[in-house]
């Protein structure tokens, strides 16, 4: 029997995302969430119907997480609609990903996870379709320059940034992953 407890699912959703991102999938048992969350022995096994269903509820919360806050949203829509407000907007984008560090490096451990899973790629694929829609739909309500094509470009190039950032932390400093955001956004998007 799956228990509906939301906070302590929360809980444990994201205790899998601190396990995912320290010890990999293959570190990701019901126990290590359990130890993690520090919660008693069997508890996660009261909340998830089975590994994959951990997985995969791990990937989705890492993209809630991910998600701007009002604030955010409501500074991005008051900025200028030009390559200096764009470049705001991305370098917001990567110092937010990239804060939540656990979040992106256990969404690349669910990522290779889904290599080995086709269910588990089927979601993520469902998952970051639906994340790039939402993008390119901002994007374009927003009135930013550039197209469709820019926005995904964009995607691409500044995801391997964070990665370099989050796994290899001393390769550019703060100031060279600014200028590469800001040189990203000059050659990519078009007025």
């Amino acid at each position: 029997m799956v228990r509906r407890n939301d906070e302590r699912r929360a809980a444990l959703v994201d205790a899998a995302i601190e396990v995912l991102a320290a010890e990999g999938a293959r570190g990701l048992t019901f126990r290590a969430v359990d130890t993690e969350a520090a919660v008693p022995p069997g508890t996660a096994s009261n909340y998830f119907a089975n590994r994959d269903d951990l997985l995969t509820q791990a990937g989705a919360r890492v993209y809630e997480r991910l998600q701007p806050d009002d604030a955010t949203i409501a500074r991005q829509r008051a900025s200028t609609r030009d390559r200096e407000g764009y470049t705001a907007l991305m370098r917001e984008l990567v110092g937010r990903i990239s804060a939540f560090r656990t979040g992106y490096l256990a969404l690349l451990e669910l990522r290779l996870e889904a290599t080995r899973r086709p269910a588990l790629r089927a979601v993520l694929t469902e998952r970051v379709r639906a994340d790039m829609a939402a993008n390119v739909a901002y994007h374009e309500e927003s009135g930013l320059p550039g197209d469709a094509t820019a926005v995904r470009l964009l995607y691409l190039a500044l995801n391997w940034l964070i990665v370099e950032q989050l796994t290899l932390p001393d390769m550019f400093s703060e100031a060279e992953r600014d200028a590469l955001v800001a040189a990203a956004v000059e050659r990519i998007v078009t007025p």
